[in-house]
């Protein structure tokens, strides 16, 4: 058996190699590295996947989160509702841009914010709201829209870990996540089910004055050659990348549907296991499944990690601290905070390997290992 990886990149290059080498070397033998044709390429065909008005390429994910806060024209000391039971660089681009993150909890089942903790977070400060699909489930938008009409403000939408997921407004047309808010963000981190070779990410919005303002600051701030209007930075994808992201995208839906095949056969092996819950489906929204993540209640979730490893199994603790607990954000005196959802899901959940390789003797090892782990817990 091939060995076990959280995520094969590996083995998912080897499939489409030959597309991959030839659009890299069709790069290099340009020398088009920086806003090449791969990247116009591939910025229009994700507009039209996501069916979205404007796409503009980046440097990362990071850097989508913190062009989009700033396109927004947010002061000093304006409050952002946001998770803290997310990978940091959410929160972080929030006070990096001096703002401040008020952290909300989040349900128990999606992972993501929970909209009825919304409202009374808001102040007369508050400015935006930046919900997080995570691990691929896509947060309640539907009322988190109708919130955010309520108060007047802006939504940013996280959508790092679900791009491709299917989303169902309340009038029921389908709609891709990262496209409801004003801005939506993205990661092409190697891992991510839509991920490149390096760093990339991009935003998405229908507001054609934010996509000129979000154009700009990712290019210094500029109106045309050496007039700089605003301030910005510099943030490109480049053309390596869209290359290769150009071959992905084409792939994508298959890649979410080899995902879902694993967790499928996930959910048949663990459904019935005394204090393992499953992942939650919501009937608004298709997951994607970037991780494969359990809830355990009344188990030891890192003595069951290590066991696990014991099987030659890897697991991952997305996330061990959330982000009201971490040092950096002690000045918001946010550890004082009460998030009992956040806190108790940091101690209990453990994502199990799931990418677009997977083997059915690896799910079967998989599965195996993990129900003699636990009986070993």
């Amino acid at each position: 058996m091939k060995k076990i990886q959280m995520v094969d990149l590996i083995s998912q290059y080897d499939k489409i190699k030959p597309s991959v080498n030839k659009a890299i070397e069709t790069v290099l033998n340009n020398a088009t590295f920086i806003n090449g044709p791969e990247v116009n390429e591939f910025k229009t065909s994700l507009q039209e996947y996501l069916n979205v008005k404007h796409v503009i390429p980046c440097a990362n994910g990071t850097d989508a989160l913190q062009i989009s806060l700033m396109a927004l024209g947010l002061q000093p000391g304006d409050e952002v509702i946001t998770p803290s039971f997310t990978y940091i660089a959410t929160t972080e681009v929030i006070a990096l841009l001096n703002l401040k993150p008020i952290f909300v909890d989040v349900d128990k089942e999606t992972f993501c914010l929970d909209s009825k903790k919304i409202e009374e977070a808001i102040t007369p400060k508050t400015k935006a709201i930046v919900p997080v699909h995570l691990y691929g489930q896509a947060a309640n938008m539907n009322e988190i829209l109708e919130i955010a009409k309520k108060h007047n403000l802006f939504i940013v939408e996280d959508n790092a870990q679900a791009i491709g997921s299917d989303y169902k407004l309340n009038n029921g047309e389908m709609v891709k996540t990262g496209t409801l808010g004003d801005i939506g963000c993205t990661s092409f981190f190697p891992s991510k089910n839509l991920g490149c070779y390096g760093d990339g990410g991009a935003l998405f919005t229908n507001n054609d004055e934010l996509a000129k303002t979000i154009k700009q600051i990712a290019n210094h701030g500029q109106s045309e050659k050496y007039y700089h209007d605003i301030v910005g930075c510099n943030s490109r994808l480049d053309s390596i990348q869209a290359a290769v992201l150009n071959i992905k995208l084409k792939k994508l839906d298959e890649y979410i549907d080899s995902r879902r095949i694993v967790a499928n056969c996930y959910d048949k092996a663990f459904s019935n296991l005394n204090g393992v819950s499953t992942p939650f489906r919501s009937n608004d929204s298709k997951h994607v499944f970037h991780q494969y993540t359990l809830i355990l209640e009344g188990i030891d979730r890192d003595e069951l990690h290590k066991s696990l490893a014991d099987y030659n199994v890897p697991s991952m603790i997305y996330y061990p601290v959330p982000a009201h607990r971490q040092k950096m954000f002690q000045k918001f005196n946010s550890k004082e905070l009460d998030l009992p959802v956040t806190d108790w899901l940091t101690k209990r959940v453990i994502s199990l390997p799931i990418h677009t390789e997977m083997e059915a003797e690896q799910l079967t090892h998989i599965c195996s290992s993990f129900i003699k782990a636990l009986d070993k817990t």
